[in-house]
């Protein structure tokens, strides 16, 4: 298949600029996989489609504040470092911008800190090799120097605001990592957490979402298409739940994209869910074989998107794509800050 089958028109201002005051405030809209129809519904009423025998599983990741502006020593040239993945304390794989101008060598100095930047490598990826040095532990220095990592789709004049580090979390955000929120999780408010612990049970794995979540696809011909690994981290605790689930005829209620990659790419090969830590090179895409996953609550993703390319492997592409012009229609509002929808 092409990438460009998976395409879909959306007006910009449908786009979430801004969260809702109320996070359970979201609209959901509910996919029936088994008649292909939906209807619109509210995310308050999530609880309200769990059964007993249901194990809801959530991503308790939490995003860290990877985006820094800094100043090239010498020229004092505007820089900025988007951290993606930790290689060992302080030093990091980045994308930098302007990336072209920085060689090996290259020092970003931060202002009101004693923390700088050193480019370890030439412009010859996109991924550079960045080391950290200051005088305090690298996690204190970054507290101080880093800004939330909003999508490139949230264009506000100022930037990310001090409110969106904790509005850019989901309430039950625990293990820091994260280079960008598990969306699916931001509707949940503690009450609606503590009403689907009453119709469910309820456990967290941790994946930290990172560049793979967000790499755009680069190929037209999708076989091609490969997701770069994600670290993940599941305990015997919550394998045994999912498992016991499986087995006694539940469902595993999967909450983000995040969390369905996590799950799938740690059964074996006997559909078993193995508990562990380690990293997922797990690409789904149509064609996939769902092992763990029965129910799927998801926001809207990017038009040609890896993201779109696993809803669309979980129901259907056709099914998808005439719901998402259906929200479209209706006004849902898309991506991070957006609306959500929930796939039976």
């Amino acid at each position: 298949m092409n990438i460009s089958e998976f395409d879909y028109e959306l007006p910009e201002e449908l786009i979430a600029q801004e969260p809702l005051d109320q996070r359970d405030a979201s609209r959901m809209l509910v996919l029936d996989r088994a008649v292909g129809t939906w209807i619109d519904s509210t995310f308050r009423q999530f609880p309200e489609y769990l059964h007993p025998t249901d194990t809801v599983v959530i991503n308790n990741t939490r995003v860290i504040p990877a985006r820094l502006i800094g100043k090239r020593k010498g020229s004092g040239g505007r820089v900025e470092i988007f951290l993606v993945r930790e290689l060992e304390p302080a030093k990091w794989q980045a994308l930098i911008k302007p990336g072209r101008r920085l060689h090996a060598g290259s020092i970003v100095v931060f202002d009101h800190s004693d923390v700088t930047a050193e480019l370890l490598d030439d412009p010859t990826q996109d991924l550079r090799l960045v080391l950290f040095h200051s005088k305090i532990p690298f996690e204190q220095a970054l507290a101080r120097i880093g800004s939330t990592p909003l999508p490139p789709y949230i264009k506000r004049p100022s930037g990310a605001s001090p409110s969106d580090r904790e509005r850019y979390q989901t309430v039950y955000s625990k293990q820091d990592g994260a280079i960008a929120a598990p969306t699916a999780g931001l509707h949940f408010t503690p009450e609606v957490l503590a009403e689907t612990k009453k119709c469910a049970q309820v456990v967290e794995i941790t994946l930290h979402v990172g560049y793979g979540t967000f790499e755009p696809v680069r190929v037209n011909d999708i076989s091609e298409h490969a997701v770069s690994a994600e670290r993940y981290e599941i305990s015997p605790a919550a394998a045994k739940r999912v498992n016991n689930t499986k087995q006694n005829g539940g469902r595993v209620v999967v909450v983000g994209t995040t969390t369905m990659r996590a799950l799938e790419g740690a059964t074996d090969d006997q559909n078993v869910l193995v508990p562990g830590s380690g990293e997922t090179k797990l690409t789904i895409k149509p064609g996939y074989k769902f092992r763990i996953a029965d129910v799927l609550l998801t926001n809207f993703h990017l038009p040609q998107s890896s993201l779109l390319l696993l809803v669309s492997a979980f129901a259907r592409r056709e099914f998808v794509l005439a719901a998402y012009r259906h929200a479209v229609q209706q006004r849902y509002r898309f991506y991070s800050y957006g609306d959500c929808m929930l796939i039976l």
